[in-house]
């Protein structure tokens, strides 16, 4: 059976698509190291139920581990590669450049080697809407220029970007990036914005701001980000952009109203100052997405909310 690799296959992301490829039929190796980004026991949670799967090989190792990535590519053979692994958060990367540069560079680095030496046939790259960086159009188009990003987060997935473009230029390797524009839903990550929010409220502890409350994300959920990385798998583009949003924006201080009227609690808001690294809007044209990738995003915020407290209140975190 034909198999696929997802890197980063425990995080959020990454889990749900390996549960939508098993649920497919598809055999997949699940390669993740598990960091202390955050509490490595909630991606091992994510991941409990591939352990039993004979369609899942789970294999517990880091992308800049070339001997690793070896054996997986020699021994189990994938016909595809997904890579969502890599150092997350803007304003982490901010403290540790050199470790952002170092996973996310040499790590991609790799997997493209590896990807043309054993002739993987199709190349997904989990990118970022921060690669924008403070773009004065919008909303923003994957053909927009990506010179100026202001964080080294943004930096790497820029100068990861470029990469798979030379590959595809020198090898004829087929790969797809996908920018992916705030994605929540179960399994969020829980630094990100909308499960701390949730968290804060539920213990009655205050929710902090930063800035007064206007700046704007266009807020994605997992199910539409799935449905854009499954098609993109079938398609198999020679190389291509790809924007994955909602095309819509939120002020966050409408997303804690949201999270209010969901939770059935009031908020207690701090406002902090604005915090290097911080764009004050994503906002994603998915014309080339709609029309090529058959991209068609579902899930408006006010039911994605919805859906992610009902999930939140069943994990008992409070």
């Amino acid at each position: 059976m034909s198999r696929v690799l997802v890197t980063g296959g425990a995080g959020f992301i990454g889990s749900h698509l390996v549960d939508r490829l098993v649920a497919q039929g598809r055999a997949v190796i699940c390669l993740d190291n598990f960091n202390d980004y955050y509490d490595p026991q909630l991606k091992r949670k994510n991941v409990s139920g591939f352990e039993t799967n004979s369609n899942v090989n789970l294999v517990e190792g880091d992308i800049r581990d070339e001997a690793l990535l070896e054996m997986v590519f020699s021994e189990m053979r994938p016909i595809a590669v997904v890579h969502l692994a890599a150092m997350v958060g803007v304003r982490a990367s901010l403290a540790h450049p050199r470790l952002y540069q170092d996973v996310n560079g040499m790590g991609t680095l790799n997997l493209l080697e590896m990807s043309r030496k054993w002739g993987v046939e199709n190349f997904i790259f989990g990118s970022s809407a921060s690669v924008y960086g403070v773009n004065s159009k919008v909303p923003f188009s994957p053909d927009d220029p990506v010179e100026y990003p202001i964080s080294p987060y943004a930096a790497t997935k820029c100068a990861n970007e470029l990469m798979c473009r030379t590959y595809h230029h020198l090898y004829g390797l087929k790969i797809t990036c996908l920018r992916f524009f705030t994605v929540y839903g179960p399994r969020q990550r829980p630094d990100l914005a909308i499960r701390k929010f949730a968290r804060l409220m539920e213990l009655g502890e205050t929710v902090p701001i930063y800035g007064d409350g206007t700046f704007k994300r266009d807020y994605t959920y997992i199910d539409d980000i799935m449905q854009g990385v499954l098609n993109a798998l079938e398609l198999k583009f020679d190389f291509e952009i790809f924007n994955l949003g909602e095309s819509e924006t939120t002020e966050t201080i409408q997303l804690v109203r949201l999270i209010e009227s969901a939770l059935g609690k009031k908020a207690s808001v701090q406002h902090l100052p604005v915090q290097p690294g911080d764009v004050p809007i994503t906002y994603a044209d998915i014309e080339k997405s709609r029309s090529m990738l058959d991209y068609d995003p579902q899930v408006k915020i006010e039911e994605g909310i919805a859906r992610f407290v009902e999930w939140f209140r069943e994990q008992k975190e409070v």
